[in-house]
This record gives structure tokens, C-alpha cells and sequence, in this order.
């Protein structure tokens, strides 16, 4: 049986997993100042993120319609497939979350009624249920066949596995040692190894995450969509939570792979905020306040071609200049050299 403990994660950590979270720290409170100052920006992006996500976590379990019907879907619109009425049940969820986070925890409870909200407009029959069956996770090789790549936790196991998995999690939460940052990934991993349902867990731990971050004061996921992060990069994703599930059973799996995974999708949904936010922030502005926009946007150092491929009408020679006026006035600063070199603001 595996042992559902996460004091390991006091224990050293390696150099690449300490450096990723001190920059998503980082960029968490410099997402906190500017939202501060553009509230109106961060509405469109909530509008836009809702939608994205919807769209991206049903996505990966094949669940599809048109971009325009899951925009109607998420504006209340009645669905008229069996993967509509998912895509319907799936942001009904999320809903909940985005809405009410402040007073949900992650218990039973929740647990079991995101899961039928989900499937209950579709299989109501198996809705807000643990399996009564075993399921396996299979995977269809280049010739066709199937084979078991992983064996989850039996049906009769489960209960005694959620109970104790919910009750290392609130060990963990209370201790000040363990950072929320790797707490969240390590939770998510044993749930989809426990694998509670007979369909629909991958949304489940996706809806999970959201609410895990939320917990731990990250509100990212509120303008821009974890989900559509994962739905993009669900290659790497998977072959994270393939190699970190090896072992599971027996106690002898590395937690690393899934939470590096997890940290570099969380990374890249500060990169695409700034990235959204600068769109926005560039339409009315003149080519050389563009240019200092993107610097001065940026939440992460940027180099003159990055700049350059975000103002594409703009001369070389124009950002050059500005680059130079910036760093004069030290308004920015310079990281490296020549073609590394990078800038970034000065706090």
C-alpha cells in the first residue's frame, strides 16, 4: 500500500526546483502590483480565461465542440451533445470554484461534488461516485495494442486511500516547512494514482489544482488558464506523471518529474499574463512608449529580439534607441551581454 506522507518534502530540495519557485514567487507579487493598477486589463483576461479553460481541460480527454459553441455553453447556453453536456458540467465546476474557493476546501466533500457536476448531465448513474470497478490506465502502442501502463488503487481500496490521502495533505498544509508550491503537484499525483473514478479524473485533479492554488492565495488561474497551459504542453505532462507514478505502489516513486512539470506550466501562465497584458496595454500607445511598455511590463528579464517579435511594425533601430534612453534613465536594467543580454525593469 502506499504510505500518503509528504514530510519528504523538508528534506533537501534539489537547486532547479528552489530557483523555479523563487521566480513564480516573484512573479506572483508583481502580477499582485500591476493588477492593483489595471483592473479593467484584468477583467478582459478573467473573461477570456474562463473560456480557455473550459475548452482546454475537456480538450485533453478528448471532449470536444466548436470554439463558438463552448462560448456558448460558458454563457449559459443549454448543450446538445454528450460532450457538450461534459464541457457544460466541467464549467459549472469551475464556476464554483472561481466563485466560491474562499469556502471550499480540499475534502470529500468537494471532491465528490465537482465529480457530479461534471457527469452528471451525462452519466448520472456513475456522477459524484467512487468506482465500484476496477479501471486501469491503458496506453495503444504503434501497432495498435493495448497495454496496462498503470494499475490505480483496486475499488474496494479507495475509500481507505482518499481518507488517508485528505489527511497527509492537512498534516502537510499545517506545516510552515513544506512550501504550498510543492505540497500542490505531490497531492495531485497520488490522486490520479488513486485514480477514485471510473471516468473523469484527469478534470478532477485539473479542478483540484485550481482550487489548490487558490487555497495557497495564487489567483493566476482566475485570468489566465491553467488548464489551456496543460491542454498545450500535455506531452510533457504526461510523460511527468508516467515517470513520477513509477513505483507508487511500492513507495519508491520521485515526486520530481510531476512537480517540476507542474511549476514550469505555472511559470508559463505568469509568461502568457504578460504576454496578454502587453497586447492589451500596446494597442493606443506610439511605437517608442510601445517599446517601454513591453519593457516595463515584463515580469521576467527580456531580450531586444523578444521585444522586437512583440512590436514587429517597429524599426530595430527604434528599439535600440529606446533601450538605450531606459537604460540611461535607469528606468531598466541590464542582465549579460551582447546576444544574452536582457532587460528588465528596476523595482
Amino acid at each position: 500500500m502506499h504510505k500518503y506522507d509528504y514530510s519528504f518534502l523538508k528534506n533537501a530540495i534539489p537547486g532547479n526546483i528552489v530557483g523555479l519557485t523563487d521566480i513564480i514567487t516573484d512573479l506572483k507579487a508583481k502580477e499582485e502590483f500591476r493588477k492593483l493598477q489595471y483592473k479593467e486589463t484584468f477583467e478582459k483576461l478573467r473573461q477570456t480565461a474562463i473560456i480557455e479553460s473550459v475548452k482546454g481541460s475537456n480538450a485533453i480527454e478528448g471532449i470536444v465542440t466548436t470554439d463558438s459553441r463552448i462560448k456558448d455553453i460558458v454563457n449559459g447556453s443549454k448543450p446538445l451533445t454528450h460532450d457538450e453536456m461534459e464541457i457544460s458540467g466541467y464549467k459549472d465546476a469551475l464556476n464554483l470554484i472561481h466563485l466560491n474557493y474562499e469556502n471550499l476546501d480540499i475534502e470529500e466533500e468537494a471532491v465528490l461534488s465537482f465529480h457530479k457536476m461534471i457527469l452528471e448531465q451525462s452519466n448520472s448513474k456513475e456522477a459524484g461516485q467512487y468506482k465500484k470497478n476496477n479501471n486501469f490506465i491503458l496506453e495503444i502502442g504503434s501497432d495498435g495494442n493495448r497495454q496496462v501502463r498503470f494499475k490505480p488503487v483496486p475499488a474496494k481500496k479507495v475509500q481507505t486511500d482518499m481518507d488517508q490521502l485528505f489527511l497527509a495533505f492537512y498534516e502537510a498544509r499545517q506545516d510552515s516547512e513544506i512550501s504550498s508550491l510543492l505540497l500542490i503537484p505531490c497531492f495531485v499525483l497520488d490522486f490520479l494514482c488513486i485514480h477514485p473514478f471510473i471516468d473523469g479524473n484527469g478534470r478532477i485533479s485539473r479542478l483540484l489544482t485550481v482550487l489548490l492554488l487558490y487555497s495557497f492565495d495564487y489567483d493566476i488561474v482566475r485570468y489566465i488558464s491553467y488548464e489551456g497551459q496543460v491542454n498545450k504542453y500535455k506531452d510533457s505532462y504526461y510523460e511527468a506523471l508516467k515517470i513520477s507514478s513509477e513505483g507508487w505502489h511500492e513507495n519508491e516513486n520521485d515526486y520530481v518529474p510531476f512537480i517540476i512539470n507542474f511549476l514550469q506550466i505555472l511559470y508559463k501562465c505568469f509568461k502568457e499574463l504578460d504576454n496578454s497584458f502587453t497586447e492589451i496595454s500596446l494597442k493606443k500607445a506610439k511605437k517608442a512608449e510601445r517599446v517601454e511598455c513591453v519593457l516595463l511590463a515584463a515580469m521576467t528579464p527580456i531580450s531586444k529580439q523578444e521585444i522586437i517579435e512583440k512590436v514587429p511594425d517597429i524599426s530595430v533601430k527604434t528599439v535600440e534607441l529606446v533601450l538605450s534612453k531606459m537604460l540611461k534613465d535607469e528606468k531598466i536594467t541590464k542582465i549579460g551581454t551582447f546576444k544574452d543580454a536582457r532587460y528588465m525593469r528596476k523595482m
